[in-house]
């Protein structure tokens, strides 16, 4: 079966273990970045379909490893989160815009 995707590290494992071999190879950066992307889009779709965290922590893993890859670490990634809560607010008050006049 032809995949061409990228996956979590253990899924190698999982797939030998069912006594499958996989073929795989490691990814440059500018094809990782590109699969991570595919992924992000990926994984947004499947917790649409199904919103649950297991779904919700999938997506949390593709944005840390495009984090990773950019050099961003996961504190100034909060920091710049908290900065636009203060700045412009969060979504806690479930405000929506219907129009401006």
């Amino acid at each position: 079966m032809e995949y061409n995707k990228l996956v979590r590290d253990n899924i190698l494992n999982i797939i030998e273990n069912k006594g499958e071999k996989a073929i795989t190879h490691i990814a440059e950066d500018k094809e990782y970045e590109e699969a991570l992307t595919r992924k992000l889009h990926e994984e947004v779709g499947e917790f649409l379909e199904n919103p649950c965290v297991e779904e919700a922590a999938d997506i949390l893993e593709v944005l840390h490893a495009i984090c990773a890859l950019k050099g961003v670490s996961l504190q100034t990634l909060e920091e710049v989160r908290q900065k636009k809560a203060e700045e412009r607010g969060s979504f806690k008050n479930r405000i929506i815009l219907d129009r401006t006049e």
